[in-house]
């Protein structure tokens, strides 16, 4: 009888085993509609489908496509590889709670969203290899409870800081520009105490600093510094950060200049510029003005002077013949008194006094007229 019964129990399970067998087989529903050219996920697949490949197209998983892809919560399985995605929006999966493998790689993804991940509970392998990822928040993650292998190759990832409850089986990180400081520390120790395995560990090397160079993420040795209480990967983080405020306020400032050089060119700049020059040569003007002074003046007194009256000319010249009638004469003066008078009053007075000396007129007779 013990033995009977064993047998029936026995072909009991057997038949349940092959019925669940079949009826996964039967709702197993693959629909491939890779390299199709489509831009948005079309809306008239078969809503049961469990496997869906749209690689090889234009699909940016935009707002319409999200709300399309919300009605195929059967999915198992989602590739969209080699397409044009560049944002992973939030709850952009959050209805596809069957979902258990998610392929995103070869696309153009420099963000994503920290709640892109909602809802998947059971996916078990998430590949985002080959985009443009820089940075990755941790909280992202969270959602993944059932996470067993992440495919991050290929990407501009410097540096990842581990998520909490994280626990991987398989992770691949080679081809991306690894920055081996102490802020890297708190990866490498995850990565020797749990039971991850590094995929491809030889080829996954540092980029910097150079000295470096020479080792994997998970071999390069650090300085007890790193080690203390307080790790510099802290105050690291934040040199970097202030580092990368300069530099985006260098290149805007050099923006800025570009720009107002090339667009503003006959504007401020280019006022300021004449009123520059002016300066300048204003500046010139009154240094060679003071330079030549005594001739601007010598020039001006030569103006004032004006044309004699007949008696005030006979007067002048009984002056300076030595006539002792004349009233221009000054008593009580010697000759020497007189030639030094004459030598100050003429030092200030060019020799043209305005009149024409003509040559052929005969002095000794106009004396004698005199």
């Amino acid at each position: 009888m013990k033995t009977r019964s064993i047998t029936i129990l026995f072909w009991l399970l057997s038949t349940l085993l092959l019925s669940e067998e079949n009826q996964t087989s039967k709702t197993e529903v693959k629909c491939n509609s890779s390299a199709k050219n489509y831009s948005l996920i079309p809306a008239n697949i078969n809503k049961n489908v469990t496997i869906l490949d749209l690689s090889y197209n234009q699909i940016t998983l935009n707002i319409t496509d999200t709300r399309v892809l919300q009605t195929y919560f059967l999915l198992n399985e989602l590739y969209l590889i080699e397409n044009k995605v560049n944002i992973l929006l939030n709850n952009c999966f959050s209805n596809l709670s069957n979902l258990e493998i998610l392929n995103i790689c070869r696309n153009s993804i420099d963000t994503i969203q920290q709640g892109a991940f909602t809802g998947l509970h059971k996916l078990k392998k998430l590949y985002l290899c080959q985009n443009k990822i820089v940075q990755l928040n941790p909280d992202t993650f969270l959602p993944l409870k059932n996470l067993i292998l992440l495919n991050l190759q290929g990407n501009l990832i410097s540096y990842f800081d581990v998520p909490q409850l994280f626990h991987l089986e398989f992770i691949i990180l080679y081809g991306n520009p690894w920055n081996c400081s102490c802020s890297l520390l708190n990866l490498q120790n995850w990565l020797k105490t749990s039971n991850v395995t590094l995929e491809n560990e030889s080829i996954t090397m540092c980029s910097y600093p150079d000295i470096v160079k020479c080792y994997n993420i998970k071999t390069v040795p650090y300085k007890a510094e790193c080690y203390s209480k307080f790790p510099s990967s802290i105050t690291e983080d934040l040199h970097i950060h202030f580092q990368s405020i300069c530099n985006s306020t260098f290149n805007n400032s050099l923006n800025n200049l570009t720009r107002n050089s090339e667009h503003e060119s006959h504007g401020k700049s280019w006022a300021f510029l004449v009123g520059v020059v002016i300066t300048v040569v204003m500046t010139s003007l009154l240094i060679s003005v003071a330079i030549k002074c005594p001739v601007w003046y010598n020039f001006l007194l030569s103006y004032n002077h004006h044309r004699l009256e007949e008696h005030e000319a006979e007067t002048y010249e009984d002056g300076f013949t030595g006539n002792p009638s004349s009233p221009s004469q000054i008593p009580d003066t010697n000759s020497e008194e007189t030639t030094v008078i004459f030598e100050q009053l003429h030092s200030f007075v060019v020799d043209d006094d305005g009149f024409i000396e003509d040559k052929y007129i005969d002095t000794h007779e106009l004396h004698e007229e005199n």
